[in-house]
C-alpha cells in the first residue's frame, strides 16, 4: 500500500509539472503584439529578447523531460538518475525564471537609471502573457522543489528509520 501511494504521488506531482511546463511554453511562445508609438511600429514578441528565449527553452527541455519520465518513472532501476535530473531540472527552471522576472521587471517599471522606459503601458497583452507564462514556470519550480523533497524523503527513510 505504501508503495502504491509513493507512486500516485509522484505521478500526481510530475503531471503538475508536466502541465505547469508545457502551459509556460505554449503562452510564451504565443504571447506577441504591436504597437505604434510615434507614427512607429514595434513589436514585442518572447525571441526578441535572449533571455525570454532561454526561459521557452529552459521550459520546452522540461516539457519533455516530464513526458519522458511519466513512462520511466515506474521502473526502479533509473530512479536515481530520475532523482538527479529532477534537481537539474529545478535548476534550469529556477535560473530561466529568476533572469525572465528580471526583464519582465523591467518591461514592467523600465529603470530610470539607465533611461529605460516602461513598455507594458504599450503592449500590455504581451505583458500579461509573460506573467501567465511566469506564474506557470513558478508553479513547475515549486512542483519540482516539493518532487525532489519527496523523492529525497523516500529514498532516505530507509537508510534511518525512526
Amino acid at each position: 500500500m505504501a508503495k502504491t501511494k509513493r507512486i500516485i504521488i509522484t505521478i500526481l506531482l510530475r503531471l503538475l509539472a508536466f502541465g505547469a511546463t508545457l502551459s509556460a511554453t505554449v503562452v510564451m511562445v504565443t504571447s506577441h503584439e504591436s504597437a505604434k508609438v510615434m507614427n512607429i511600429k514595434f513589436s514585442a514578441k518572447f525571441s526578441n529578447s535572449p533571455t525570454f528565449k532561454f526561459y521557452v527553452t529552459a521550459e520546452a527541455i522540461a516539457t519533455g523531460y516530464g513526458l519522458i519520465v511519466l513512462f520511466l518513472s515506474s521502473r526502479r532501476s533509473v530512479d536515481r538518475l530520475i532523482m538527479i535530473l529532477d534537481v537539474v531540472i529545478a535548476l534550469i527552471l529556477t535560473s530561466s525564471i529568476s533572469a525572465a522576472l528580471a526583464v519582465a521587471q523591467i518591461g514592467k517599471k523600465g529603470d530610470s537609471h539607465a533611461g529605460w522606459l516602461p513598455v507594458c503601458n504599450q503592449v500590455p497583452k504581451f505583458c500579461d502573457h509573460v506573467t501567465g507564462a511566469l506564474i506557470a514556470g513558478f508553479v513547475a519550480a515549486i512542483a519540482y522543489l516539493v518532487l525532489n523533497l519527496y523523492s529525497l524523503h523516500v529514498f532516505l527513510t530507509p537508510l534511518f528509520p525512526v
